[in-house]
């Protein structure tokens, strides 16, 4: 029997800003919104005359709602943070026009310089750099980096290795705001100190730097320097915004997830168990046409992400699309481990999917000797939690904290096998970028491969340094790598 759609009862929705989520009827993610009142902007969607007043977008994306949810937030800002982050997660059909759209400025430092100096970038890469934000305040935030480099005297020099002919040419230097490190006037563990320190307010640590500035505008104001103390304030205001108590709570918003202890206690009341499940892990798969699978395995603590004990997982005895056959693998590798070195097990195990998921992995933990531990499935379609020894599924409200606290460790397993599946795609389409290359076997690829480590790295190389590092590659086939690579970048 086919599930209801889900009615809409403004009563229900806060008149509070926050995001929404609208899902077709078959749980999949159509569309992202943010709204100052999440209550006025969802019912624009459920009103019978839109439907003949919205454009062939908005009609169609109104007949394909089916369920819906929503995520209240403190603020307009939070909600633009958190629409972008969701809309990049999912990619819904119905946002297709903002999916590449505009992201925020983040702030980014290289701690591996001798003289580390301020960047800012729009996009999080995996490049040694400590980053910081997303922040919405574009123009408050260039201003704010400013005046921390000034404040505390840091580089704003581009060059990796400054020294005294960069001097020359540096405007810094001359209005007194660089410590000039390039002629030795602060040693490298002096110039790290004020990194330090101007790290510590990057962290939202503000109010001793704000303290002193407003000392400063009323000292200026005071002595009739006007000009000062509005260069001054201005500095307040835009320190405010970006790291002040209003933003600093999103600063690094991530998805939102269930209320940490709140829903940990709920879904120990739900489910019926005899403790808490504090420490819950939960897996899921992925895969292309049954090629490249890959599972993973999050872990949440006390209701929030545990990242330091993910784990994931290359496949090595599947070679079709089988779920079941992978996940026994995956808990015989992680669980079986366990046991042997005999680390602590869960509270509770989570696998993605009904009734003959939780069989599957409910026999495996048995067969490799796990003592008894509740575990659980859920499904997609329905929301649908299976425990053993139940026909029915237990189906809980949306917005109950049991189920907020599942589904957010269903989707962060998910997120992370996608991610891992993603990075073994990547790879492999440019391990096959070599096979085109005239004249190369697969024992140069894997030398090539295993000395560089990635196409990436081997595209930044010279002849002479695969020459160097590939010992019996000759000059002209390594300047023919060099120029394929080129050609193909």
């Amino acid at each position: 029997m086919a599930a209801a759609k889900k009615e809409f009862h403004p009563g229900e929705v806060p008149a509070k800003p926050g995001v929404y989520v609208f899902r077709d009827r078959f749980g999949k993610v159509i569309y992202v919104g943010k709204a100052a009142s999440l209550r006025k902007r969802m019912s624009q969607y459920f009103q019978p005359s839109r439907m003949h007043r919205a454009d062939p977008k908005q009609r169609s994306l109104i007949k394909s709602i089916f369920e819906w949810e929503y995520y209240t937030v403190k603020n307009e800002d939070e909600s633009l943070i958190l629409e972008s982050r969701l809309i990049k997660q999912y990619a819904p059909h119905y946002n297709i026009l903002m999916r590449d759209d505009k992201r925020y400025l983040l702030v980014k430092i290289n701690l591996n310089e001798q003289f580390p100096r301020l960047n800012l970038a729009r996009v999080r890469k995996d490049d040694g750099y400590k980053y910081f934000g997303p922040f919405p305040k574009g123009s408050a935030l260039k201003n704010t980096v400013d005046f921390l480099a000034a404040y505390f005297g840091l580089r704003t020099c581009k060059c990796s290795d400054p020294d005294i002919e960069t001097r020359k040419h540096c405007l810094k230097r001359i209005i007194k705001e660089c410590c000039e490190p390039c002629i030795g006037k602060v040693t490298s563990e002096e110039y790290h100190e004020r990194v330090d320190k101007m790290l510590e307010l990057l962290n939202g640590n503000v109010s001793s730097l704000i303290d002193e500035l407003d000392e400063k505008m009323r000292e200026a104001a005071n002595n009739l320097q006007f000009e000062k103390a509005g260069r001054l304030r201005d500095v307040v205001t835009n320190i405010n915004e970006v790291f002040g108590s209003k933003t600093r709570s999103f600063r690094f918003a991530a998805i939102p997830s269930a209320p940490g202890e709140e829903a940990v206690k709920d879904l120990q009341k739900t489910l019926k168990l005899p403790a808490p499940p504090n420490v819950i892990e939960g897996f899921d798969n992925s895969n292309i046409m049954g090629t490249m699978a890959v599972s993973s395995m999050v872990c949440f603590e006390n209701g929030r992400p545990a990242r330091d004990k993910y784990r994931r997982f290359r496949i090595r005895d599947v070679d079709q699309i089988d779920d079941f056959v992978t996940m026994k693998e995956v808990l015989q590798r992680h669980y079986g481990r366990r046991l042997r070195e005999k680390r602590p097990l869960p509270d509770l195990i989570m696998v993605d999917g009904g009734k003959g998921q939780l069989s599957s992995a409910i026999d495996i933990l048995v067969e490799i000797g796990c003592p008894p531990l509740p575990v659980i499935g859920l499904a997609k379609k329905r929301e649908e939690i299976f425990i053993p020894g139940r026909s029915e599924p237990i189906v809980l409200d949306r917005h109950s904290p049991a189920l907020r606290l599942l589904q957010a460790l269903r989707d962060e397993a998910h997120r992370f096998a996608i991610s891992y599946h993603r990075q073994l795609r990547v790879k492999r389409l440019q391990e096959s970028l070599l096979d085109d290359i005239p004249g190369i076997g697969e024992k140069r690829k894997a030398q090539l491969l295993r000395s560089f480590g990635s196409v990436r790295r081997l595209r930044k190389a010279t002849a002479e340094q695969i020459m160097k590092k590939v010992p019996g590659t000759g000059k002209v086939f390594a300047q023919r790598i060099v120029e394929f690579l080129k050609k193909k970048d």
